[in-house]
């Protein structure tokens, strides 16, 4: 078995983790989290007074100290973070793409951002309502609809980040396209000059690429608009699926027993996909949208609030299940653990048990997310829990994770909880028959 792995799977899996795109493409929007998370945060805030119970005091407490104004500051923050996290995205993907073949990644993301811009409609024809629904308007030339920048133009921000770094980064090294300057100008000016006609060259052949498109190809629509009607809603009816969810997280978990870093292998894929879903929820959750099946359920935070509990494998539940046991011999280790496992950091369990190419570990480790997968996903789509509405960093403890991460709902934290006992329940059999492995071993008996 292990030499099938190394021969066929740790091949593909070390050049899928390290494809300079997909790194790029997570680095990115990993980098952009101070940005989403605020913002996130901001949308929770203002939104709070939305929940049955205690919204209404929340809202009198909130006035009483900021006045009857008070959700403008968040809906500032908004606008500046989640509105525009498409064109963000694109300078982060440029910059880091570039850097990889040793560009300095400045101009590239200038580059790319202005190839974006000339991909875009110049005049607004499509806004949200305040019910979340699309709603065709009329606008003045220069009046461009904030979809093109939120999150909903995120895969093609993305992919013309990635487009136009390529071309510009080639055109970058043809010597007869680099103009040089004399030894006394400044190396700022001259390194500016010496990549002006790759510059040039690239947003031009974008912005014929968008001439063609709308010509001969999306009948007028511009790129956004068309990669969303044939690419991006089959691709999200596709995504936010139990199946997909499961796939998901089994690939993750069967990664890390292999040793090998799942969520960072396939972030490259996933982040994009659940981040689009995650800021759409936002998006509505802002837009007051009460109706809760317009929400994706596999959605931003989805995996850390309700699967991840204590990190990969939801190894949280794992040392509850030993401290249950009373299992002397993982003391020290349950002293190291424990306290970076509230905090989903599980790299002291998953190598000092270890779990890692551990054959005994393998059944649970992979079991119990997929169980909490199936379980979480079940329960936010049949309305029993409310949907991910606000992104929550990865290091949220358990339950509390759940309770932010749906707005302030009492039903994530339920739900959260519900998991971890799951993950306790299937972990703890398993906890027993080690120890009474452990113990045949010190006797020198053979395991019945």
């Amino acid at each position: 078995m292990m030499n099938f792995v190394d021969k066929f799977i740790m091949p593909f899996a070390n050049k899928l983790g390290s494809n300079r795109h997909l790194l790029a493409i997570r680095d990115a929007l990993v980098g952009m989290i101070a940005i989403t998370m605020i913002g996130s945060l901001s949308v929770l805030v203002t939104n709070l007074g939305a929940v049955p119970g205690v919204g209404k005091y929340y809202e009198k407490f909130m006035i009483s100290i900021f006045g009857e104004t008070w959700k403008t500051l968040g809906s500032d923050i908004w606008w500046g973070t989640l509105a525009f996290m498409t064109i963000f995205a694109v300078f982060g993907i440029a910059n880091r793409l570039a850097r990889s073949y040793g560009d300095d990644g400045f101009e590239a993301m200038l580059v790319s951002a202005a190839s974006f811009f000339v991909l875009i409609p110049q005049v607004a024809n499509v806004s949200l309502t305040p019910e979340g629904g699309e709603a065709v308007t009329g606008g003045a030339w220069g009046f461009i609809s904030w979809n093109y920048f939120n999150a909903t133009a995120l895969f093609t921000g993305i992919i013309v980040a990635l487009v136009a770094t390529e071309i510009f980064v080639r055109l970058a090294k043809v010597k007869f396209l680099i103009i040089k300057l004399p030894d006394g100008v400044p190396p700022a000016v001259s390194r500016s000059f010496a990549k002006l006609l790759p510059g040039m060259v690239t947003i031009f052949t974008v912005g014929l690429f968008g001439l063609l498109l709308r010509k001969f190809i999306s009948d007028g629509a511009y790129l956004n608009d068309w990669l969303n009607k044939v690419l991006v809603s089959p691709l999200t009816g596709a995504v936010d699926t139990l199946a997909f969810a499961i796939l998901i997280v089994f690939l993750v978990h069967c990664f890390w027993i292999l040793g090998l870093h799942g969520p960072n292998i396939l972030g490259g894929i996933t982040t994009p996909l659940m981040t689009k879903l995650g800021q759409d929820n936002i998006n509505m959750y802002a837009q007051h949208v009460d109706d809760l099946s317009k929400y994706h359920v596999l959605s931003g935070s989805f995996l850390d609030a309700f699967v991840y509990l204590g990190g990969s494998g939801a190894t949280l539940g794992l040392i509850i299940a030993m401290f249950i046991a009373g299992r002397k011999r993982y003391k020290q280790l349950l002293a190291l653990g424990t306290p970076p496992g509230i905090f989903q950091i599980n790299e002291p369990i998953l190598f000092g048990l270890p779990i890692v190419l551990n054959p005994i570990w393998f059944i649970p480790f992979i079991l119990s997310p997929i169980i909490m997968t199936i379980v979480a996903y079940s329960s936010i789509s049949l309305g029993l829990v409310h949907p991910v509405v606000a992104d929550i960093p990865w290091v949220t403890p358990a339950i509390v994770g759940g309770l932010l991460a749906t707005g302030g709902h009492v039903s994530g934290a339920i739900l959260a909880a519900v998991n971890l006992v799951i993950s306790i329940v299937i972990y703890l059999p398993f906890v027993f028959v080690t120890g009474r492995i452990d113990a045949r071993k010190a006797e020198d008996k053979p395991i019945a």
